[in-house]
């Protein structure tokens, strides 16, 4: 198994409210140089409908989507060893370091988007950082148990956030 760095530097600026963790970035992700590029990824429709926007298509849509809602954007592993994109075969996870985020934005709210993100950022992140976070149902495609309008249901809590 290879060490994959993490290759997506944090998405934020000094109006962020909500930072929201991934684990570590899919293939497709990391191929394309930004967060939650899998098409089957249901991040950027829950998140659109949550902040009552249009779904975007471009990067730069994405950015400004986040940005203007004062949403940050990151994950928790700065490297790890991974089998593709599986959250289940992680090892060897070095974390990212938040405090650039905490001490530049606003941050008044971390939500782990999804189990693997928030165990992860509970034993790695939380030590240094004493700030608790959140846990939201994944929106990959592998928390299928977990359909779109539940996604955005719960999701909702954003707003309160924001």
């Amino acid at each position: 198994m290879e060490r994959v760095a993490h290759p997506i530097p944090p998405l934020y600026n000094a109006d962020s409210k909500v930072l929201v963790l991934g684990s570590f970035p899919s293939v497709k992700s990391r191929e394309a140089q930004f967060f939650y590029h899998h098409p089957q990824n249901r991040f950027w429709r829950v998140v659109s409908a949550v902040c009552e926007e249009q779904l975007p298509v471009t990067l730069e849509e994405k950015r400004e989507l986040l940005l203007h809602n004062k949403i940050a954007v990151w994950d928790v592993i700065q490297s790890c060893e991974i089998i593709g994109s599986s959250d289940s075969s992680i090892k060897n996870v070095i974390a990212n370091d938040l405090t650039e985020i905490l001490n530049t934005a606003r941050i008044n709210r971390i939500i782990s988007n999804g189990s693997t993100s928030h165990q992860l950022y509970m034993r790695y992140i939380f030590p240094n950082t004493g700030v608790e976070a959140l846990k939201l149902p994944s929106t990959s495609p592998a928390n299928a148990s977990c359909s779109l309008n539940q996604l955005i249901l719960e999701w909702s809590v954003l707003r309160t956030f924001t």
